[in-house]
């Protein structure tokens, strides 16, 4: 059995990922139900998730969130607007501050994240010679995200599915789910870039609703690539393959196809070009 992964790094631009479906199950991340619906689509971030939801998305097609826990509707009013004054209310309806869907017939449970913040806060105000600009703003504002849910749809939460969450990010939440219940012969990194060639921000939904803008510095990939080293010590009998626009381990101006040193040693682990994916699949 075959399992794609698919990430939203750039590299997999221009790789049609429809080609994949005869071949094996298909795994996506976040903004990908957008123009392309995999076999199961895992999020762990609040927006994102309430996002996918609200789309209408979740109705048909299975998706993995993190801490989605139902509650009963007869908890709504005390969860939101606890401790709040007039005024609050008044504020966060006025500027729209509570995302959430319109409540389905027959819903009596919703889930809800977010929390009021309020104090004074160091802000990200772009960068300047490479140097980040921060900036002190006070706070005063609420931002919940309320998705009132359908009878029937299709979301299982990640402790539920796994029994436990590490806390991992999107992509490599679903290798590990992956790992554990499809238990596969082979599992296929796409868009798993790790690192960046421009040292911004590498990532296809930048500057897109809840991603971040494309002059913000790349994500650190350290977590990344430790969360990758347990899920490849942990599955010694899945062959990980990690899908490259080329192999050229030598080219240390491309941060993206390369060799990861990180990963010397993890004889479970292969390289790849998408050219020779496409010739695998044929086999």
């Amino acid at each position: 059995m075959k399992v794609f992964c698919i990430g939203n790094g750039e590299s997999r631009k221009g790789f049609d990922l429809n080609k994949l479906k005869p071949f094996g199950k298909i795994y996506g991340c976040n903004a990908l139900y957008r123009e392309f619906s995999p076999d199961v689509l895992v999020s762990v971030d609040h927006g994102i998730m309430h996002e996918i939801y609200h789309s209408g998305y979740s109705i048909n097609n299975n998706c993995i969130f993190r801490d989605w826990t139902k509650i009963p509707d007869l908890h709504y009013q005390t969860l939101v607007y606890e401790g709040m004054s007039e005024d609050d209310i008044n504020r966060i309806t006025k500027w729209d501050m509570i995302k959430q869907n319109d409540k389905p017939k027959g819903s009596c449970e919703f889930v809800m994240h977010g929390a009021k913040l309020e104090g004074v806060a160091k802000i990200v105000d772009g960068y300047k010679n490479d140097e980040m600009i921060i900036k002190e703003k006070y706070v005063n504002q609420t931002q919940l995200y309320v998705s009132w849910l359908h009878t029937e749809d299709k979301v299982a939460c990640i402790t539920d599915v796994l029994g436990f969450d590490y806390g991992y990010s999107a992509g490599t939440t679903s290798l590990y789910v992956s790992a554990v219940i499809d238990k596969p012969k082979e599992i296929y990194l796409i868009g798993h870039d790790l690192n960046t060639t421009t040292g911004n921000l590498n990532n296809i939904y930048k500057d897109t609703k809840h991603y971040m803008a494309s002059y913000n510095k790349q994500t650190d990939f350290e977590k990344w690539i430790n969360q990758l080293k347990t899920i490849f010590t942990n599955n010694p009998d899945i062959q990980f393959y990690k899908v490259n626009n080329s192999l050229n381990p030598l080219n240390n101006d491309d941060k993206v196809n390369i060799i990861w040193e990180e990963f010397n040693g993890f004889k479970n682990l292969h390289y790849i070009t998408y050219e020779a994916l496409d010739k695998r699949l044929q086999l």
